[in-house]
C-alpha cells in the first residue's frame, strides 16, 4: 500500500509538527510540478490554533508588485520528493483567485474576515475547500 504525502513527511522528520519558520519560503506547485511561488506566511486560527490559510506570494519583484493569495491550508498537501507543497491549481486559476495586496492581508482576520472567507472559499469551493467557519 502506497503511503500518503504526510506519512512520508512525518517518516523524513521523524514527528508530524513542523515550525511555520521552516513553512515560510516553501515552493508550491501544480500537479504537473510547475513551481506557482511560496508561501509567504500563515493565517492562524487564534484560539483553536487550526491554520486556515497559507498565504502565498508570487510575481512582482523585489516586492513590488507582489500580490498575495490565501490559499486554504486544506488544498495544501506536501510532497517529500518536491521539497514542496503540491496545490490542485493551474497558474491560470491562481491568477483569476482572490489576492490582496501587502495592506489588504492584514485585514484577512479581522472584523471582516467571513467576508474574506466567503470570498476565498466561494472560489476554492470548486478545488474541494471547505469554509472552516
Amino acid at each position: 500500500m502506497e503511503q500518503s504525502s504526510h506519512e512520508k513527511a512525518q517518516d523524513v522528520s521523524g514527528h508530524e509538527l513542523i515550525l511555520s519558520s521552516r513553512v515560510i519560503d516553501t515552493p508550491v506547485y501544480n500537479r504537473e510540478g510547475e513551481r506557482l511561488g511560496h508561501i509567504d506566511d500563515l493565517s492562524i486560527e487564534k484560539v483553536g490554533g487550526r491554520t486556515i490559510y497559507a498565504i502565498m506570494s508570487f510575481g512582482g519583484f523585489l516586492g513590488i508588485g507582489e500580490r498575495f493569495h490565501p490559499v486554504p491550508w486544506s488544498l495544501l498537501d506536501y510532497d517529500v520528493a518536491q521539497g514542496g507543497f503540491v496545490v490542485p491549481i493551474d497558474q491560470s486559476a491562481l491568477e483569476g483567485a482572490p489576492h490582496y495586496e501587502a495592506d489588504e492581508i492584514r485585514e484577512l482576520g479581522g472584523p471582516k474576515h467571513l467576508a474574506y472567507g466567503e470570498s476565498i472559499y466561494g472560489y476554492y469551493g470548486a478545488y474541494g475547500a471547505v469554509p472552516y467557519w
